[in-house]
């Protein structure tokens, strides 16, 4: 009966927080299918057209960098819950924009949403989640998120499915922004049903509070063991400022999350992501054929992150990571021929796809995964949000650059380009990334100062 209690409490938390990436998937993904509507609606130049589509960036770095420090004051799951109203303000404000102007400010207030979401989801997880089922759990996040996106393509697609063009110009696209208060609201609702983090409680001193939630996540007897460790490991630790990253654990650890979190996005991913459809077209499919590949690449999404919830806390995160970045260097080399060699057709849609599986079981999850772990319990919060920062801004550099690469170095190099960065990438996992797996995040904190 005990071990059910258990299970209940730590799968209610973990798919609670995991409802913060469905927003995060959501609200990225919202653009793809409203921008057309907008540019019209609007008379954007091309210049303002990418303005409107990356502008929530803007503020998932905001929310990126602040809510660490802010979640270390109040609590992981008070920030959340601001995440979770940030999302609702956004979509009630995205529908109703009188001008572009309006409608930008509230895509910015929606990123730092997304910028929240994408630390404390994961931290939260990670910190309610037992050693031997941490890597699962944690992956469900980003199971949130391929979800939410893939949600989003199929509600964009009903809602301008409703009337003509011109009713899409004028109301569509407000209609497909708005649909977001839904899922926002049930977030706020649900997180009323979770308790605290026992490790940001037992920060603060709360050992009670602390000790209650962890009963309800080990048992009794497991809980004070548990309780005894986390006061172990902050019992010498003081609170992260920049002075203390001469402190060797510190440092060692922040280095690997900021350079993980960029490989992460260098990579390609949300190049692929954002442009799927243009990259189909230049295939030489039609633009109908290439919404409904794009659709394929979400699902491949979706059923490719479940590899890594069954398998990071069975292979290990450094291996699982290892033989995704391996795939993805491979179908990066073969998209990158195919252009060279001017094959269009299924070959590319093959690669890519392969590209998008390796991605979802190795790089998508396993980076939150990391980064949620290696940081000292005191610093989590803050060095989370300094490496989720580095990270968005990756996403934004890739996002901005594409389109120039491929105009000035074509697709083949571009696509080469993508893959040397994966190849660094795997050189580095190989020599610098620590396997956590099985280990509780006080025993991975003591392992930073034995190395």
């Amino acid at each position: 009966m005990q071990q059910t209690e258990n299970s209940h409490i730590i799968y209610k938390a973990v798919l609670v927080a995991s409802v913060g990436g469905l927003l995060f998937g959501y609200d990225t993904a919202v653009i793809s299918g409203s921008i057309g509507f907008m540019r019209t609606y609007y008379h954007l130049s091309d210049g303002m057209t990418g303005w409107a589509a990356s502008c929530a960036l803007l503020g998932c770095l905001v929310g990126a960098m602040y809510s660490g420090m802010l979640s270390d004051r109040i609590g992981r799951k008070k920030v959340l819950m601001i995440s979770a109203l940030l999302f609702t303000i956004s979509s009630v404000g995205t529908a109703l924009a009188p001008s572009l102007w309006i409608f930008v400010v509230f895509r910015i207030v929606g990123g730092m949403g997304i910028g929240i979401a994408s630390i404390l989801s994961p931290m939260y997880i990670s910190e309610m989640a037992p050693a031997a089922i941490r890597g699962r759990l944690v992956s469900i996040f980003q199971l949130g998120i391929v979800t939410g996106i893939l949600v989003i393509y199929f509600v964009n697609a009903y809602i301008a499915g409703i009337y003509d063009e011109s009713w899409n110009v004028s109301f569509g696209w407000r209609w497909m922004f708005g649909s977001g208060v839904i899922p926002s609201l049930i977030f706020i609702l649900l997180l009323f049903t979770v308790p605290e983090s026992p490790r940001w409680l037992a920060e603060k001193k709360k050992y009670t509070e602390a000790l209650s939630v962890l009963n309800l996540i080990h048992g009794e007897k497991k809980a004070t063991e548990e309780l005894d460790s986390i006061k172990t490991s902050l019992k010498d630790t003081l609170p992260f400022s920049w002075s203390h990253l001469k402190d060797s654990k510190l440092k060692k650890a922040l280095v690997i999350g900021i350079v993980l979190a960029i490989f992460s996005q260098i990579t390609g991913i949300n190049a692929i992501m954002y442009y799927a459809p243009e990259i189909f077209k230049s295939t030489g499919v039609g633009s109908g054929s290439a919404l409904l590949q794009t659709i394929v690449v979400g699902v491949i999404n979706v059923i490719f992150t479940f590899v890594a919830i069954k398998y990071a806390d069975q292979w290990g995160r450094k291996t699982l990571l290892m033989y995704g970045i391996a795939g993805m260097i491979i179908c990066l080399g073969i998209v990158g021929v195919a252009f060279y060699m001017q094959q269009q057709g299924y070959i590319i849609l093959i690669a890519i796809l392969g590209y998008i599986a390796s991605f979802a079981m190795s790089m998508g999850p396993l980076t939150f995964v990391i980064i949620s772990e290696i940081f000292p319990n005191r610093a989590r919060g803050t060095a989370m949000s300094i490496a989720t920062f580095f990270l968005w801004l990756a996403v934004f550099a890739v996002s901005q650059t594409f389109p120039v690469l491929m105009g000035s170095l074509g697709p083949a190099y571009t696509f080469w380009l993508y893959m040397a960065a994966a190849v660094m990438a795997l050189i580095f996992v190989w020599k610098k990334v620590p396997e956590t797996k099985g280990k509780t995040l006080e025993e991975i904190e003591e392992g930073w100062t034995q190395k």
